[in-house]
């Protein structure tokens, strides 16, 4: 054979090309082509006691097939079946999407054809029905698509038949919405597929085939249900954009920000600001240290009419006792030695905006007599001043401890903490709204990526399981503070691997529990499983054990044990010489020096 006649494989071609390939089939798969389902249950996560399940970093549920249907029947009987098929097709086709984007990010080199290929088995992963891949082909440049499929053991089908009986229409909605939405976000243009045949309508399995949506002419209801050309919004609630912007997705913060999420503590923190942003009511925000008080005040202030005016945030904590007054009231000339010109304090700077006041416990009890005045009052005088200055300022209030209790020890002033806490705000820890975690390390990377001007293609398996179960005892302060070192530390076009994020000052959770390939729960240390308990010592004892096992697995190779950690040469040699470790001859065991 011609050298010019040899044959490659698909995505040896997709990397000759440098770039993802505008055509491909599903004849032209290799036999094994990965994401294979061994490679998928490996981003399926137990974190068993906390009362999480994770597909990578996305949060799961487990529900009983049954139940679903019992919530299927409840709409179809209030709404009608028309309605309930164009929510039940919406619904699958955001989950498509969101799995579309795991398999994007989980596998970010593969070409389209394989990315595509995912699908099924993914959708087969979750247990809603069992997909087999008859064909599919695409056209990048004609912006065409035409894939079809059969599916086994439809629960939705199932489900349908005990509660209705046989149907005279197609009734896996759901499961008809999953592959649009997945193909959608994938291809990049809208694809929509249909049953041709049904269980539900006595069919012996369930055929699904699934076109661009042009080819579907005129006759594509879905286009409504799905958001891709909404003429009324009020029939469902939706939004009618398009397919790859039109889930809820929160915000995006610029620079550090970090007042995003989706857990139910932090959507209860953000209703409560609303409700008390649109009034000049003071506000107290509780919360450990690093959890984002004065982010929430700043946006508490945005979010006001006193948006024009100045934001002025001050650290209690920061000012000597004796100047406290002079800082938040200002000084008139001469009022003592030094004294050479008048100057405006906090409170005046602040006039007509919000001053955001951080550890007020941390004022000295004679300051917080003169500051309940001019809250009382809304009026101050500056040292050695003697006329009164009228001031218009919302304040704001932080604290990391209990002012309660501050008060009954006699440490604050109970009157001032009435005054303070007529609107409190408790913002929760991070450990208390893990689901915002991804969002948060998504962010981070992003941030710190274009800061330092590193390429880092994401996060292993074993730093999103290490990220997912940490404590932080910093909140998002520790979070921000750990992703920005691994961003530093990890290889360009590299990932961000536990030993790029965790020094030795930081305790890991103990073990991941994950579903193995013959469907058994698996229980593992966030290394390979030859790796002893970590749980027993700090992360450089669990680090040194991993290098140590890594090298006599490789016997003394360096470079082979580097490649079983997903590490580069150099990073390794870095680590064994930083922990002490002296590498010996082939087929002699490294020491630790």
């Amino acid at each position: 054979m011609r050298k010019a006649d040899r044959l490659i494989s698909l995505a040896e071609a997709s990397r000759q090309a440098k770039g993802i390939l505008t055509r491909g089939a599903s004849s032209e798969l290799e036999t094994g082509a990965p994401p294979t389902f061994e490679d998928l249950t490996e981003v399926l996560h137990f974190a068993l006691g906390d009362g999480r399940i994770w597909l990578n970093d996305q949060r799961v549920v487990l529900m009983q097939s049954s139940v679903l249907g019992r919530i299927r029947e409840e709409i179809i009987d209030a709404f009608g079946t028309d309605t309930a098929r164009a929510m039940f097709m919406r619904i699958g086709y955001m989950q498509g999407v969101r799995d579309a984007e795991l398999i994007q990010k989980r596998w970010p080199n593969e070409d389209l054809t394989h990315a595509l290929a995912a699908g099924p088995r993914v959708h087969t992963l979750e247990g809603f029905v069992k997909v087999t891949t008859k064909h599919f082909e695409f056209d990048g440049h004609k912006g065409t698509y035409f894939g079809e499929f059969l599916w086994d053991d439809s629960s939705e089908a199932a489900e349908h038949l005990a509660s209705y009986g046989v149907s005279t229409q197609p009734v896996c909605w759901l499961q008809t919405g999953y592959p649009s939405g997945y193909t959608s976000k994938l291809f990049g243009k809208p694809v929509i597929f249909r049953e041709v045949e049904c269980v539900g309508m006595g069919a012996k399995h369930c055929t699904v085939i699934g076109q661009n949506a042009e080819a579907w002419e005129e006759d594509a209801p879905e286009r409504e249900y799905f958001g891709l050309n909404w003429k009324n919004r009020k029939s469902y609630g939706w939004s009618g954009q398009a397919p790859e912007t039109s889930e809820a997705t929160p915000a995006t913060p610029n620079d550090d920000e970090v007042a995003v999420g989706v857990s139910a503590t932090f959507v209860r923190t953000r209703h409560l600001l609303q409700k008390v942003a649109a009034t000049d009511a003071t506000v107290l925000f509780v919360g450990e240290s690093g959890v984002g008080k004065e982010l929430f005040s700043r946006q508490l202030h945005e979010m006001s009419a006193r948006a024009d005016g100045p934001f002025i945030a001050i650290n209690c904590a920061a000012i000597p006792d004796n100047l406290v007054e002079s800082e938040l009231f200002g000084v008139d000339k001469g009022a003592y030695t030094g004294a050479t010109s008048s100057r405006a304090g906090y409170f005046e700077r602040a006039s007509g905006g919000t001053l955001f006041l951080d550890e007020i416990a941390s004022l000295a009890y004679s300051a917080q007599g003169k500051l309940l005045r001019a809250l009382q009052e809304r009026e101050i005088e500056r040292v050695g001043g003697s006329r009164t200055i009228s001031v218009n300022v919302r304040v704001v209030a932080a604290s990391n401890v209990d002012l309660a209790q501050e008060v009954a020890a006699g440490r604050f002033r109970q009157d001032l903490y009435f005054r303070l806490c007529v609107f409190p705000i408790l913002i929760p820890p991070l450990r208390e709204r893990r689901d915002d975690i991804p969002l948060l390390m998504a962010h981070f990377l992003r941030l710190y990526s274009a800061r330092h001007g590193r390429k880092i293609l994401g996060f292993t398996r074993r730093a999103t399981e290490a990220l997912l179960k940490y404590d932080y005892p910093g909140n998002i302060r520790e979070l921000q503070n750990l992703i920005e070192r691994g961003t530093v530390y990890a290889d360009n076009d590299g990932h961000i691997d536990v030993v790029h994020l965790f020094s030795g000052s930081e305790l890991l959770p103990p073990f991941s529990v994950r579903l193995s390939q013959d469907g058994r729960l698996d229980q593992r240390p966030f290394a390979e499983p030859t790796i002893p308990d970590p749980s027993s010592g700090s992360f450089e004892d669990m680090e040194r054990a991993i290098y140590l096992d890594a090298l006599e697995r490789n016997g003394g190779n360096v470079s082979g044990a580097a490649r079983d950690l997903k590490l580069s040469r150099a990073s390794l040699d870095y680590r064994l010489g930083k922990l002490g470790i002296r590498r010996r001859s082939e087929g002699e065991k490294a020491v630790v020096m």
